[in-house]
């Protein structure tokens, strides 16, 4: 059996990180086709997110203002 310490990281599927960010799989899906979504892992056919990206990500969008451009 694999023992996996609390200070491993955990990476998320994509559901998984939509449900942490609040946006939907769907969102997250185009995003990685069209870019400016968080970074991603390939591994074979699935994809899965490192939750230290999806925070950064979360972070590049905090805005104070609706007048300032992004």
């Amino acid at each position: 059996m694999l023992d996996i310490s609390p200070n491993q990281r955990r990476m998320l599927r994509t559901d998984d990180a939509a449900t942490y960010t609040g946006v939907s799989a769907s969102t997250l899906n185009k995003l990685r086709l069209t870019g400016g979504g968080p970074d991603y892992i390939k591994l074979g056919k699935s994809v899965v997110y490192d939750p230290a990206d999806l925070d950064a990500w979360l972070s590049s969008k905090r805005r104070r203002s609706t007048s300032v451009a992004a």
